[in-house]
């Protein structure tokens, strides 16, 4: 298959970027290790491809754990690996971006990249659209449904978000800014995702012409951690990951916010699993309880019943690792 012709624009600077955005089918390009892809597979097929490496205010690591960091938009996955500030204040980042494809992709792929990229549905990827909906009916509930959606699976977006980053920032309570046509803006990260209603509808709900900047997380405090399962070590998407953030008092977990990867259309917040836990004391059986309650009201499509045992495993570890305890000894 040809990939379609388009026109190229590498601004150096914020102002001329938002310019080149502004022309029609336009799209932003960082690292290319989705938008490519979806181009050459005929998914994506912009008239304009603007470049954002060479605007450097984009890129970076500020801050510390005591007033808190900020990393743009720009900035490679592999810079986020190499901060000490992250690695140390925010391991549940750190973790989860370690764990992104291989060091070639984390060389290439960006902060930005990574939360805006589509869904890796392969009826999606393949033509059917976010829906993928044919004469009326789901192909995501007819077909081959392993890596979909078990919960909000009453509707009809059955894809999974597919941004892991996305699940530990949110977790840390961090917040995206977005500059655009008209100006500024700052929203929660959970925030740029919504499920879809319709296939007219984006997941994302970045508007076209405006650019992901950076995103900002609070000072450090409490503890966190992330686990992912995945189907293999080597290069692979996780297939549920959990990511924790707790706040103590004492041995008493007085607030928790519990994010899972790969179960819903958007970044999943599991407040069952948090009220399990808040008013207790960190332990394997109250891991497991949190755990188990994360899943209790699932829905799991024809396929993917296994993805409740793993989402279950997830959280239970990703709690015991912020709690310092060996989860593989539990």
């Amino acid at each position: 298959m040809t990939m379609k012709a388009f026109e190229y624009a590498s601004p150096s600077t914020l102002d001329l970027a938002l310019k080149a955005l502004a022309a029609p089918s336009s799209e932003a390009l960082s690292g290319g290790t989705d938008l490519l892809c979806r181009m050459k597979d005929d998914v994506a097929a912009p008239e304009r491809l603007v470049y954002l490496k060479d605007v450097k205010d984009l890129a970076g690591v500020k801050g510390s754990a005591a007033e808190g960091v900020t990393i743009g938009a720009g900035t490679l996955l592999a810079s986020v690996v190499a901060s000490e500030a992250v690695k140390a204040s925010y391991p549940a980042l750190w973790q989860t971006t370690l764990e992104v494809g291989t060091p070639q992709i984390r060389n290439m792929a960006t902060v930005g990249g990574n939360l805006l990229q589509r869904p890796r549905c392969w009826y999606f990827r393949n033509g059917f659209g976010l829906l993928a909906m044919q004469e009326g009916k789901s192909l995501v509930r007819l077909g081959d449904n392993r890596y979909h959606s078990i919960f909000m699976t009453d509707g009809d977006a059955l894809f999974t978000s597919p941004s892991s980053l996305a699940v530990p920032l949110i977790a840390l309570g961090a917040t995206a800014t977005i500059v655009g046509p008209n100006g500024e803006r700052t929203l929660p990260v959970e925030d740029l995702y919504r499920a879809p209603r319709t296939d007219k509808q984006r997941e994302l709900t970045i508007e076209p012409g405006e650019i992901l900047t950076k995103v900002t997380i609070p000072p450090a405090k409490g503890k966190n951690a992330s686990y992912e399962i995945r189907a293999k070590q080597s290069h692979d998407w996780p297939i549920v990951l959990a990511s924790v953030n707790l706040t103590l008092e004492g041995e008493t977990v007085s607030a928790a916010k519990i994010m899972l990867y790969g179960v819903a259309p958007i970044p999943w917040r599991s407040a069952a699993a948090e009220q399990a836990l808040i008013g207790k004391k960190l332990s394997v059986e109250t891991a497991e309880d949190a755990g188990k309650a994360a899943v209790k009201n699932a829905q799991p499509l024809s396929m993917n019943q296994f993805k409740v045992s793993l989402t279950t495993t997830a959280v239970k570890r990703a709690l015991l690792t912020a709690g310092g305890m060996k989860y593989w000894e539990a």
